[in-house]
């Protein structure tokens, strides 16, 4: 039977790239996103089912979860990979901006993991892999709340293996070694 990964922040970068690896090697994919009717070229792929996910919204978590076991029966793999980056002096960041950093790269990560651990528990197996950076490891000038949340990602998978690994769940952290810059970072002015 052919293995299914859900992937979350599939429209673009690490994320599309990964639904693409997963295709080429004979996997089912759940690639998710924001606004999957902008996707084009994932949603040409067969055995690839693109849906709507947005890890701020517990109902989207829910409705992606569900579409993709409908589809393939069952989610082997997760790879949480939904995330960006907010860069500059702390002091200059607002309330919002501080918020959402959190919501999106750590408080999401763990909303989708949590929706998914009830469907591993039942298979008594699963691995999920939890995006990092290198930003989850060392500092960097002006990164401090990127870099709050990726060592928090860091501890989480680190604490929850004890957890997860005897109901036969593996938890994986993915480093990636370098901040790209895109459209979905976030950079606060300095202030005067």
């Amino acid at each position: 039977m052919k293995k299914t990964v859900l992937i979350t922040g599939a429209s673009s970068g690490f994320g599309k790239e990964a639904v693409k690896l997963f295709h080429k090697n004979n996997w089912n994919v759940i690639a998710t996103m924001r606004s999957p009717e902008k996707e084009t070229e994932l949603s040409a792929l067969d055995q690839v089912l693109v849906t709507k996910l947005d890890v701020t919204d517990k109902a989207s978590i829910q409705n992606a979860l569900k579409a993709g076991i409908e589809k393939f029966g069952q989610i082997d793999v997760l790879v949480n990979n939904a995330g960006y980056g907010s860069f500059g002096a702390l002091e200059a960041a607002t309330e919002a901006e501080i918020k959402r950093q959190f919501d999106v790269n750590f408080f999401g990560l763990i909303e989708v993991t949590k929706a998914l651990l009830p469907v591993m528990r039942q298979q008594r197996s699963g691995v999920i892999i939890n995006v990092s950076s290198i930003g989850g490891k060392v500092t960097f000038p002006f990164s401090s709340l990127y870099h709050a949340t990726k060592f928090a990602v860091e501890g989480l998978t680190e604490s929850i293996q004890y957890e997860l690994n005897p109901l036969g769940i593996r938890l994986k952290l993915l480093n990636r070694a370098a901040i790209k810059p895109s459209s979905q970072v976030v950079r606060y002015p300095f202030s005067a």
